[in-house]
């Protein structure tokens, strides 16, 4: 179902520190599978209450939850670029433990309920211009995002110990960031 090829929506798109860096460097990503979240009509039926704001953070939250996954990923390459290549070297400190969600205004996103509520598939990379703002979690959150990456799949699957990790790391509030302040908060990492 797309939606209509002028309107603008606000997407949700799940990244890493990598990504942001990506995002910079390049002043574009095509995000993993084209893949974000964003408040869809399949999302408002299934919020009958709330309203616009309320719906906006649910979309953040799946982004921040896939962002984990992504997170998830990256540290798997990396384990694997180590037993691949002797004496291989990978980042300092491996991966960077925090949830990051890229929010951004797009035109021509396609809606895929059959994937989820909140679920719409980009039709092309984001640039940096229509980056509309960008969450990333604070220092103190490391420690619990990097034990729920551990249990994802566990808690989505209805393990309860793993889902009071999972909750405990999106306890945590995403800290905003304009895209100006970007590139300096990535220095600082």
């Amino acid at each position: 179902m797309p939606v209509s090829e002028n309107d603008t929506m606000r997407v949700y798109i799940p990244a890493t520190i990598p990504l942001l860096r990506q995002l910079v460097d390049e002043q574009q990503l095509l995000p993993l599978g084209a893949t974000a979240f964003a408040v869809t009509p399949a999302l408002r039926e299934a919020y009958a209450a709330g309203d616009d704001d309320e719906l906006a953070e649910v979309a953040m939250q799946e982004a921040a939850r896939a962002s984990m996954r992504l997170i998830g990923a990256e540290r798997d390459g990396l384990d694997d670029l180590d037993d691949d290549a002797e004496g291989a070297t990978t980042a300092p400190g491996g991966p960077v433990y925090r949830r990051a969600v890229i929010a951004a205004d797009v035109a021509g996103a396609k809606l895929r309920p059959d994937l989820d509520d909140a679920v719409v598939k980009l039709s092309g990379p984001i640039t940096f211009e229509q980056v509309a703002a960008v969450h990333v979690d604070l220092a103190e959150a490391e420690p619990q995002v990097a034990k729920a990456v551990d249990v994802i799949d566990a808690a989505d699957l209805g393990d309860t110990d793993a889902e009071f990790v999972l909750g405990d790391a999106e306890d945590h509030q995403l800290a905003w960031y304009a895209p100006q302040e970007l590139p300096f908060l990535l220095e600082l990492l």
